[in-house]
């Protein structure tokens, strides 16, 4: 079978990040989750709460603060030596060439510890740099000057290498489903050029199990979709395999990719992973061994498959159960994805210790106690002329609100749990927040109409009247009641202002959205009008980043996925639609 090391697929996951406060159940497997910006009285008492902040905060206030926002990207420690030429030798973690020449680049390991490695019987081989060290041991990134034309250089030119066994490689492009259109798709073009004998493409969107379905065949919608983004991005002469969507944390699809892998693939050549940038992401090119999916290989896995698809939930172990029970509470859509050859021992196909491989910066490199365990052997014919895949640097994001953001802000932006879309009925002259990074102003229309949030459950979202915007973007901006960005006055002073752009939209229907309002990588607000309904809005971004209007909306009738109204207020109340389970045969229950 094709089977790529446990790094391949670490670079896909998300970390883990509760939701909110959680309900009591709305019947069925649904449950109700609840927003403070949603009940009238969590409402004021938030409104309150936030009010009573000063304007000036107080020493110990402002000390209280530093204590809760996230540490910033710590420069490096250490001192540099210029006059040390670079090693040749790539960081175990991040593929960086090992160099102690400047503490801001790729690859930097203090100079002290730089010659004390080199000394020693291995030399660098094998060691981590102080980036990687930090993001290990600490969660903590490193600062680091790495413009985005250095990232195409270092991917084109990987793309750009002979090719191996008589064939080009196969290109296997990751993408966040969330961010169609994806900014990084229509840069594959020039990224693989004319002289690049690719064997052909395969675009993957990942975090498919945190949207909702909003309607039957949501998933044929969102793949036709992809597949429409890679036309319009150029790729129409590219030999494009295949689009798949997967859920690298939730495993949905990846059985079915691995499948459609080895049909396109057929062990010809190898294999290189694309996607953009995050922060673990490589900074030069990594290479992991695949082992050859021989016909026995295959044949086994594909029994293993028909065994597992003819199995029901009540047949499956309690520990089982209890897994896939957690991941229905993380997304929407859970995968079974099994092992048809079991490993012999525990140990990981690629050994990466950071404390062992790496250093610390008053101590020498240790070597780990589990050193003495065995590492899994492979046949002979297993890795016979055994193929690559080789992991390229991320490719940069430009005009992405994420580029604006601390560590803790990104974490809060980015969901990480099943999306519960949160719907509003607006009047002209409303305005809607999606915490300080973004806002929907209804200027003109005669009906109201319906916006829907889809976004990270961590975000508020507060609805105010247009004569009162500015004035709570002001007063709030850095605050809790807007959460993010966090800081206060200070880092208000040095976020972006909010530019504004108009946008003018004709309804379908009460239940059928007629544009996604893309604010950056914030989120979106799903527009939905009365039939004919001409609406003037005004979208507002950081400055810098990028407002899209998307036609048609990645999922049309996300304003059907709510509950009844509140009294008293614009917004709906919430639920969460019930999970599903791939690769299980279904018993009629819900």
């Amino acid at each position: 079978m094709l089977r790529l090391a446990p790094a391949l697929l670490a670079r896909l996951a998300r970390p883990w990040v509760p939701v909110l406060r959680r309900g009591a159940a709305a019947g069925g497997e649904e449950e109700r989750f609840v927003f403070p910006e949603y009940e009238p009285e969590l409402r004021e008492a938030a409104i309150a709460a936030a009010a009573a902040v000063p304007r000036r905060e107080s020493g110990r206030e402002r000390r209280e603060r530093r204590e809760r926002r996230e540490r910033p990207p710590v420069a490096a420690v250490g001192r540099p030596d210029p006059s040390v030429p670079p090693s040749g030798v790539s960081c175990s973690g991040c593929g960086a060439e090992l160099q102690c020449r400047d503490g801001t680049a790729p690859g930097f390991v203090p100079a002290e510890k730089y010659r004390s490695l080199s000394e020693g019987p291995a030399g660098l081989r094998g060691a981590v740099c102080q980036r990687c060290w930090l993001l290990a041991h600490h969660g903590r990134a490193l600062r680091l000057r790495l413009p985005p034309e250095q990232h195409r250089e270092v991917v084109s030119a990987a793309l750009r290498r002979p090719p191996r066994h008589g064939r080009g490689p196969l290109l296997l492009y990751i993408l966040d489903l969330l961010e169609l259109p994806d900014p990084v798709l229509p840069q594959l073009q020039g990224l693989l050029g004319p002289d690049v004998p690719a064997a052909g493409l395969l675009v993957v969107g990942n975090k498919v199990d945190l949207l909702p379905a909003d309607s039957p065949g949501h998933l044929g919608r969102l793949r036709q979709q992809l597949a429409a983004a890679c036309a319009q991005a150029g790729l129409r002469g590219t030999p494009l395999v295949d689009v798949r969507l997967v859920s690298a944390k939730t495993g949905f699809g990846l059985e079915g990719l691995i499948s459609r892998l080895q049909r396109s693939w057929k062990c010809a050549g190898d294999v290189y992973l694309l996607g953009a940038t995050n922060s673990g992401t490589t900074l030069n090119l990594l290479k992991f061994p695949i082992i050859n999916p021989t016909c026995d290989r295959i044949f086994r896995r594909q029994e293993r498959l028909k065994e597992e698809a003819a199995k029901t939930e009540d047949q499956l172990s309690s520990e089982e159960k209890k897994y896939l029970n957690q991941l229905k509470k993380q997304g929407y859509l859970v995968g079974r994805v099994g092992r048809t050859f079991q490993q012999q021992k525990s140990s990981p196909v690629v050994d990466f210790d950071p404390d062992m491989l790496s250093y610390s910066i008053d101590e020498d490199p240790r070597h780990s106690p589990k050193k003495n365990e065995e590492r899994e052997e492979f046949t002979y014919n297993e890795v016979k002329d055994a193929r690559w895949c080789f992991d390229t640097p991320g490719i940069v994001k430009e005009n992405c609100v994420l580029n604006l953001l601390t560590e803790k802000e990104v974490k809060l932006v980015l969901p990480t749990n099943a999306i519960i879309p949160r719907t509003f009925i607006l009047k002209p002259g409303m305005v809607l927040f999606l915490a300080a990074l973004g806002r929907v102003d209804y200027l003109q229309g005669e009906k109201p109409a319906w916006f829907s949030v889809v976004a990270s459950n961590l975000l508020p979202v507060h609805i105010s009247t247009l004569s009162n915007a500015d004035a709570l973007y002001e007063k709030y901006g850095g605050q809790e009641f807007l959460k993010v960005p966090m800081g206060g006055e200070e880092r208000m002073k040095e976020f972006p202002p909010l530019v504004p752009q108009d946008i003018t939209l004709k309804g379908i229907g009460a239940t059928e959205a007629v544009a996604d309002i893309k604010l950056s990588s914030a989120g979106w607000v799903a527009v939905t009008a009365h039939a004919e309904e001409k609406l003037l809005l005004r979208a507002y971004t950081p400055k810098g980043t990028a407002l899209v209007v998307r036609e048609p909306p990645l999922l049309p009738y996300i304003s059907t996925i709510r509950g009844a109204r509140i009294p008293g207020t614009a917004a709906y109340r919430t639920k969460k639609p019930p999970s599903q389970v791939e690769n299980l045969k279904t018993t009629g229950r819900r």
